[in-house]
């Protein structure tokens, strides 16, 4: 007997249950002529970043650009090279922000990696060293406005005097290389 009691009472919430969502429902819409469409409106293509390029010491890329305007060596102990005990390639800068992403003169760290092939065993991936020009302390890390430009410099500490600088250019921190320039030593 309790189970048709408990039987009877399920089908009895389930119907009200029912009932009400049906009244909850709205009444259907009369039937109405079909709707014209005067336009479509499709998708345009996605825009491609421009192509990150580096040709004639300067590197372009859709947030940057970065333009080398001195390159220089410097020995151990002379003015620029002053606390270190080897000598350094030292590359003088210009960073424009052209997308205004937040970018600072130190952007060159990100974009920029200096080998010597000296090695015949290993790639030779020259170590930054100390700035090489005191005029850059307060600046280098300053956020560069769009369509600013802002100057900087950069020393690489050299494993010999005589093998060339290559610097290689890159959009991802040295994943993709866009491309390179070589430097002889002086």
């Amino acid at each position: 007997m309790h189970s048709t009691n408990r039987i009877s009472l399920a089908v009895a919430s389930v119907s009200i249950a029912a009932l009400a969502l049906v009244g909850c429902s709205s009444p259907a819409p009369e039937s109405s002529p079909p709707e014209t469409v005067d336009s479509v409106i499709v998708d345009a293509p996605e825009e491609t970043a421009p192509e990150s390029i580096f040709e004639d010491s300067v590197l372009t890329t859709p947030e940057v650009t970065i333009k080398i305007t001195d390159v220089k060596t410097i020995a151990a102990g002379e003015v620029g090279n002053e606390y270190s005990d080897v000598p350094v390639i030292a590359f003088w800068y210009e960073v424009t922000n052209v997308a205004g992403e937040d970018v600072t003169p130190s952007e060159w760290l990100f974009s920029f990696t200096a080998y010597q092939d000296n090695d015949p065993n290993v790639e030779n991936e020259l170590n930054v060293g100390s700035l090489p020009d005191d005029s850059f302390l307060d600046t280098q890390m300053e956020k560069i406005k769009q369509g600013g430009t802002v100057a900087n410099a950069v020393a690489y500490e050299l494993t010999d005097t005589t093998t060339p600088v290559k610097l290689v250019a890159s959009d991802d921190l040295g994943m993709t290389e866009i491309g390179t320039m070589t430097f002889e030593l002086k």
